[in-house]
């Protein structure tokens, strides 16, 4: 069960130049975060803004959480300012995870931007034997890649729209170059081998959803919502699905990819 939890900042430096990675050394951790879940954050010297905002877990290391983010608008403008020995409120770990693949599936993770935070703690729990696609807009919205290319035991593939990193283009391209020359003979290791995982903006979610329908593969992917109480209660993350409206922070962030209605 997610719970309250007091952290003091060990670390909170920049990434690049739009970025930071925190580090908080919690009093406790009753319960280990699973790849996937997120926390609410919030700090104890500022209402404005008032209400914590959800970050995915980056990473759990000697007793220590790690969160990447992105600074844009007031709140994160306001956590960048926060100075080492500081004190923040947490509630978490909160939300579902990614379901762990089978045996004979081969996983296979799409980010787009920071969404590679919610994605590296699944990469790092399944020994980094994954494949793993990464876009942004352009290089600098690539994140931690030393880290990543240490971790993978497989391929990393980057694509950037401006080219000036990786392949040109977005990951879809990136992907539909990778499958079509990975599923012939069928038999070998046929696209209905894989299992997608993606996070990132909701126009790449979207792209990823109808490409793994078109292509007959399961998938799941990490919604990004807008959310005020992280526990469900004042359905502000509402997203609509084919079962009906679903809550971001109680029925997700990872849902099937399948699921979900896309307008």
């Amino acid at each position: 069960m997610s719970k309250y939890i007091r952290a003091k900042i060990t670390e909170n430096a920049p990434v690049n130049k739009g970025h930071n990675l925190l580090v908080l050394s919690p009093d406790n951790i009753q319960q280990h975060p699973l790849p996937g879940q997120f926390y609410m954050i919030g700090t104890d010297f500022s209402y404005d803004p008032l209400l914590k905002r959800p970050f995915s877990i980056f990473r759990e290391a000697s007793g220590e959480l790690q969160f990447l983010y992105r600074i844009k608008g007031k709140g994160t403008e306001r956590m960048k300012e926060m100075k080492k020995g500081d004190t923040v409120n947490l509630l978490g770990p909160l939300g579902n995870g990614y379901p762990i693949p089978g045996k004979n599936l081969t996983p296979v993770l799409i980010a787009g931007g920071i969404g590679i935070a919610s994605l590296f703690p699944l990469a790092e729990k399944l020994s980094g034997n994954v494949h793993l696609f990464y876009g942004a807009r352009t290089k600098n919205e690539l994140l931690m890649l030393n880290e990543l290319k240490g971790l993978l035991r497989k391929e990393l593939i980057i694509s950037t729209d401006d080219g000036s990193e990786g392949r040109k283009g977005t990951v879809i391209d990136a992907l539909n170059v990778f499958l079509t020359s990975n599923s012939h003979p069928p038999q070998a290791d046929s696209t209905s081998n894989f299992l997608l995982y993606a996070c990132g903006p909701s126009p790449m979610l979207e792209a990823v959803s109808k490409f793994a329908a078109e292509k007959g593969i399961k998938g799941y992917i990490s919604m990004e919502e807008n959310m005020a109480c992280g526990v469900g209660a004042c359905l502000g993350c509402t997203v609509k699905t084919k079962k009906g409206y679903k809550r971001v922070c109680k029925e997700g962030p990872v849902f099937s990819a399948e699921e979900i209605v896309w307008t």
